[in-house]
């Protein structure tokens, strides 16, 4: 599904001649091929699944957030602006991300389902996060909320 979106994506920003969706389009199908080789590689016949690609469009969104960090120490705002404008079209094709208090509920939530019961379960509880909210929440924030309640 996700692929089918990123191609009629694409063929929209040709007609309407929107060149920053056409290049961060570009970028993403050419990602979304170097993924399905490593998983050939790794003697997956299929290409990957939707779950993979929003794990591969979260990476993106990642890089492009640090790559904002720095333009803004080196003092190159238009280098930034173009960033945040990749990550708006790269979000299109995420589900909405959970806001602050919905990953504090969804993590309270796995943590009663799966039993754990302190800090030793924070493997787990990241996984069946990870595994019922696939593209709906930063890791990194998520990681932070469960070791606050685990503790």
């Amino acid at each position: 599904m996700l692929r089918q979106r990123l191609m009629e994506t694409l063929k929209e920003a040709m007609k309407s001649k929107d060149e920053l969706a056409l290049s961060t389009t570009r970028l993403i199908i050419a990602k979304l091929k170097e993924q399905d080789i490593e998983a050939r590689g790794r003697g997956k016949a299929e290409p990957i699944g939707d779950g993979e690609i929003q794990q591969m469009l979260q990476g993106m969104i990642k890089q492009r957030r640090d790559s904002i960090a720095l333009y803004e120490q080196g003092k190159r705002p238009e280098l930034a602006d173009k960033e945040r404008g990749e990550i708006a079209i790269i979000e299109r094709f995420l589900p909405k991300q959970l806001d602050d208090a919905a990953l504090e509920a969804a993590a309270r939530e796995v943590i009663a389902a799966i039993g754990a019961l302190g800090m030793k379960d924070m493997g787990r509880t990241m996984a069946a996060l990870k595994e019922r909210y696939t593209g709906q929440m930063d890791a990194a924030k998520a990681s932070q909320v469960v070791k606050r309640l685990l503790a």
